[in-house]
């Protein structure tokens, strides 16, 4: 099954979302206002629609009556509050069971900032269960600078959570210059650069100007060959759901 979520500015051909899209990994850089959510949110529900379960980890923490409606429209939806408890494990062990599209808010208080410990919550989100049968989403924290240096827990935790995984990962993201770390890109088959201050991380000066909901596209090319396969790039217009413009 194919869905288009957006045009390209260089050919007429729809931008679509296409099976390879449930198992490869999308990186979402932007600055706030730029539509990583509208992406974000075509790219679960062709996951959904697809018969696969999300897990949307949300790590600014927010409230239930915070979270948009585009991510509460599911009969089988689920808002889970991420604390260290038997009652929150007890809770989250029957979403999963029922596979539920879990939305689960954290703060980031319950990573660890210690190299060798891994924290409860990065434990949790990587239960046997969800690596097997889920589609994750990554949000991280808006405006904060020392959060991939801070918690070096969850940076560790990407790297081999996306290894351990079955299906894809959508991680949204605040442009910062960790994601220039060429292991870092290569843990990503789709590459979306949004509107952002930062742009000397990638010296690419015609991202600054960019619209809402308009990104740098890259994807790596699926053929056969015994290096790297070549990534196309081009800049992309993703549509908006009616109710959110």
């Amino acid at each position: 099954m194919n869905y288009k979520i957006g045009k390209f500015e260089s050919s007429i051909a729809p931008l679509e979302l296409k099976g390879q899209t449930l198992y490869n990994n999308t990186l979402i850089l932007g600055e706030e206002g730029s539509g990583k959510t509208n992406l974000a949110s075509k790219i679960r529900e062709y996951v959904i629609a697809n018969k696969i379960p999300t897990i949307y980890l949300d790590l600014s923490d927010p409230d239930e009556s915070e979270v948009e409606s585009r991510y509460k429209h599911c009969d089988q939806h689920k808002y889970l509050r991420f604390e260290e408890s038997a009652s929150f494990d007890a809770a989250f062990t029957k979403a999963i069971e029922t596979r539920r599209n879990i939305y689960l808010a954290a703060d980031t208080k319950y990573f660890t900032s210690k190299r060798h410990d891994v924290s409860r919550l990065s434990q949790t989100i990587a239960t046997k269960e969800l690596l097997e049968n889920y589609y994750f989403f990554l949000h991280d924290v808006s405006l904060l600078n020392a959060f991939y240096t801070q918690f070096n827990d969850f940076l560790f935790y990407i790297l081999n959570l996306v290894r351990a995984k079955k299906y894809g990962l959508t991680f949204l993201a605040h442009p910062h210059e960790i994601f220039e770390s060429a292991e870092i890109k290569l843990l990503f088959t789709f590459l979306y650069l949004g509107k952002y201050s930062n742009i000397e991380y990638y010296n690419t000066a015609a991202l600054k100007d960019l619209q809402r909901n308009t990104f740098f596209y890259q994807h790596r090319l699926n053929t056969r060959s015994v290096l790297f396969n070549e990534i196309y790039s081009d800049l992309v217009t993703i549509e908006e759901s009616p109710q959110e413009k």
